[in-house]
């Protein structure tokens, strides 16, 4: 690697809303700084915790290869394509989502909180 860049876990953007407890390495939802917007092409590397029984609702996504690795807790996916499975902690789920790529995203056992690794890399060559 050409490039090695170090950035504490204290430095990484944080935003608790009550059912997600986030953690986000570059610029991500309302986070924002100039200097972590991307590394290459890795644009995304987050790290969640969901409450029982709480998830996020459709939503879509924009030219991203997505990696979601659950450590503890498994997660119910579906998409906008007609596929649906659960990501039980220790899986590896990559998805490559287009422009028309919807998903939704659930925790599958409602008394057990989930947390996971989240990282999205761009699909533009040219960034």
């Amino acid at each position: 690697m050409k490039n090695t860049v170090l950035h504490k876990a204290n430095t990484r953007g944080h935003a608790n809303h009550g059912w997600l407890n986030a953690y986000h390495s570059f610029s991500f939802a309302s986070w924002y700084n100039p200097d972590r917007v991307q590394f290459g092409m890795l644009r995304v590397l987050n790290d969640d915790t969901v409450a029982a029984g709480m998830g996020f609702g459709t939503h879509p996504h924009d030219n991203m290869e997505i990696i979601t690795i659950p450590l503890e807790g498994d997660l119910a996916h579906k998409d906008s394509m007609g596929n649906a499975a659960t990501i039980k902690t220790g899986d590896v789920q990559v998805m490559s989502a287009g422009t028309a790529s919807n998903t939704a995203n659930s925790i599958q056992m409602p008394t057990n909180t989930l947390n996971y690794f989240k990282f999205g890399c761009s699909q533009n060559s040219e960034m």
